[in-house]
């Protein structure tokens, strides 16, 4: 591949809703390109973009691919995102280090919650953004009601710079808007064409909206429009390039991926108005300050690189994806990484073909590529030249919002499975791994229950070790309700020493979160030297409740009573003692099982209310309030036992198609009903008389 300017480099990413076709269209654009000599198939896993094993299995993108082309005299990134929710963090990592988005809309579904989300992700990301409304060749393609449905979600700046022609009910052509001609596909060719009579008017009609559009853009161009003037073609493109980098002109072009018509018309588009990094200014801090940074893509420029995304392989070991934003970047040679503070030696550099990649000397700025074996350096990091030391922005990854907890399918496997899923982490920050140092349970944290069940493929197919899914216990607790007041005597006598330890204690319900211990103590009965040893053996003893073996919590103890034997006593005998005091009076003081309560906040569209109330209801949850939010959504703010909320995350995307999210954090311990109680300790005695089984 040959060496491009700033100028003439395109990054592009794909976007769309699950099955829209976007890796589709990338084999299309690369095989118009020359550099696949056949034309893959997603369900037959022969596309250049899906190559994991995964994405063979599903017939699906789960990671975000990265391929180079040449097309026009210009070099275009394609960034092949995927379109299922669950893997949202990839289409972060993409949309991060690209300076326009094309997003494809299925001619037959139109506009879904996926549309809606790249087009939200755009937005924040202030990126030009195209419309590929895809599928235009099947039946019950409708391009009037997808483009009706996206001027109403999106506004009066989408415009279609393409109307499709048919006869017989077949897409056979469209008229080009820009320059009002009629062109029909002609096997791999474009052949001239009348524009049709009962489009005439229509077109006219666009051609006008267009016009009023791009005279927005500037005041030379709107005092033409007004005075009813043509504009100069130079004109016009100026006029079009401008509108769609401020995002007022968002273009519909028509096609079909898969019969790859239409493609190289999008192309053709994407090198003519798309920005190029040239013309774009990126946000930047000095490391270890909040003072701004603008960076511009200069080749000639010090360097900074923004890493955005990492790839595990058990091959060649980790791969690190990035995007050169100033500079040169160069084989052989040093870097400063500014979140590490580490200098990274630097070996081959590669451009991505897919799963192929192309050894190049240098990436110049604006362009993306790769290196191998960076050990300090993950997504997110900025590497730059020692003497500019910059921290580039951050990708905001969204937080997990289901657990589950891993069980090893064969024992001894722990070892290979902590350091798989660690290396697993550092391709998907999405992901979170954890222990729970209470229930003893290593718990794996994702956006759905899809993506934690491809984290747990990949571990297989990658590092060779299967787990098994479950739901994570949860945490309860115990405390009581009544005061008594107990004894607790040991006493031993076996040759030699014996053992005495003997203590009187009360128990009461405390509020101090875990044991409040204090002494009553008169005349002696007790040595003071003893009293530490019998809150030892108490607090060795609440670890373990006396309903279902869950720790106590809010108990406090007073040691009003005693004696001891000058001989016998010991601090290990009053240890006991005081064990024993435990495990009889804290069955008399009305022990009572405690749950988890989580407060949560729910955002989703108004018209979904009554569905999430009425389902928060169903999980013992109390409703707090309703906010309205500034982009016109509702949120839902809620406390809900912890142990209703393991799968939530599907069930609330089932609710809203997609479109709810939520955030969870622990509040504190509320009293159990009775009903839920019940079966906690029913199934704790099950666990212990299997352990015992064992």
């Amino acid at each position: 591949m040959k060496d491009y300017a700033v100028q003439n480099l395109r990054n592009i990413c794909l976007l769309a809703h699950g099955n829209g076709g976007k890796t589709t269209l990338a084999e299309a654009m690369l095989f118009n390109t020359g550099v696949l000599d056949r034309f893959g198939k997603v369900v037959d896993g022969t596309t250049a973009m899906d190559y994991d094993p995964e994405e063979f299995k599903r017939k699906i993108s789960v990671s975000t691919a990265m391929a180079a082309c040449e097309w026009l005299e210009h070099k275009i990134n394609i960034i092949d995102t995927p379109g299922y929710f669950d893997f949202v963090g990839e289409v972060m990592q993409g949309i991060r280090v690209a300076d326009g988005a094309v997003i494809v809309v299925s001619a037959k579904s139109g506009v879904s919650v996926g549309t809606e989300k790249s087009w939200a992700y755009a937005n924040e990301r202030r990126i030009a953004r195209m419309f590929f409304v895809n599928k235009m060749d099947e039946e019950n393609a409708n391009f009037d009601a997808a483009y009706d449905r996206m001027v109403s979600i999106f506004g009066n700046s989408v415009i279609p710079f393409q109307l499709p022609i048919y006869e017989a009910d077949k897409y056979v052509g469209y008229i080009d808007i820009i320059n009002m001609n009629a062109k029909k596909f002609q096997k791999d060719k474009l052949v001239d064409a009348q524009i049709p009579e009962d489009l005439s008017d229509r077109a006219d009609q666009i051609k006008s909206s267009l016009n009023e559009l791009i005279a927005e853009t500037d005041e030379g161009l709107m005092e033409k429009f007004f005075n009813g003037e043509e504009y100069t073609q130079e004109e016009l493109i100026k006029g079009i390039k401008a509108g769609i980098a401020d995002r007022t002109i968002t273009p519909v072009f028509c096609g079909s991926a898969f019969q790859n018509l239409g493609v190289r018309e999008l192309m053709n588009a994407i090198v003519s108005y798309m920005p190029s990094p040239e013309a774009l200014v990126e946000r930047a801090k000095r490391a270890g300050t909040d003072d701004a940074v603008e960076i511009k893509a200069n080749a000639a420029g010090t360097l900074s690189a923004f890493v955005f995304k990492t790839i595990a392989d058990p091959f060649v070991g980790k791969i690190s994806l990035f995007r050169v934003y100033s500079g040169t970047f160069k084989s052989d040679s040093a870097v400063y990484n500014s979140t590490t503070e580490k200098t990274e030696k630097i070996g081959q550099l590669f451009i991505m073909r897919g799963k192929k990649q192309i050894p190049t000397d240098k990436l110049i700025a604006g362009d993306i590529g790769g290196i191998a074996k960076l050990a300090g350096t993950n997504t997110n990091d900025t590497l730059c030249d020692i003497s500019n030391r910059v921290a580039l922005e951050k990708i905001k990854f969204p937080e997990p919002a289901i657990s589950m907890a891993i069980e090893p399918k064969t024992k001894g496997d722990e070892e290979k499975i902590n350091s798989g899923l660690h290396k697993l982490q550092d391709e998907d920050p999405t992901f979170k791994l954890s222990l729970n140092t209470e229930t003893h349970q290593s718990l794996i944290s994702g956006v759905g229950e899809q993506h934690l069940d491809v984290i747990v493929s990949k571990l297989k197919a990658k590092f060779g070790v299967s787990v098994n899914l479950v739901n994570p216990r949860v945490p309860y607790r115990e405390t009581i309700k009544k005061k008594v007041k107990v004894e607790g005597k040991h006493k031993k006598q076996s040759g030699g020493h014996g053992q005495y330890g003997h203590v009187w204690i009360e128990f009461e319900h405390g509020e101090a979160e875990d044991l409040d211990f204090q002494e009553k103590i008169f005349g002696g009965s007790v040595p003071k030297s003893y009293h530490p040893a019998v809150e030892k053996g108490l607090r060795d003893a609440i670890a373990h409740g006396v309903l279902a073996g869950y720790p106590v919590v809010n108990l406090k103890a007073t040691l009003l009573d005693g004696s001891y034997h000058d001989v016998d006593s010991s601090e290990m005998a009053f240890k006991i003692a005081a064990r024993l005091a435990y495990k009889k009076g804290l069955p008399l003081a009305s022990p009572a099982l405690l749950e988890p309560i989580a407060s949560v906040k729910i955002n989703i569209p108004e018209n979904y209310m009554g569905d999430i109330i009425g389902d928060l209801n169903k999980r013992r949850g109390r409703i707090l309030g309703m906010n309205h939010q500034d982009d016109g959504s509702q949120q839902v703010e809620a406390e809900v036992p912890q142990s209703e909320m393991f799968r939530y995350a599907t069930d609330l995307r089932s609710m809203t198609h997609g479109r709810g999210s939520f955030s969870l954090k622990f509040e504190r311990y509320e009293e159990a009903p009775a009903i839920v109680a019940n079966k906690v300790i029913e199934d704790a005695k099950k666990t212990m008389v299997e352990e015992v089984e064992e």
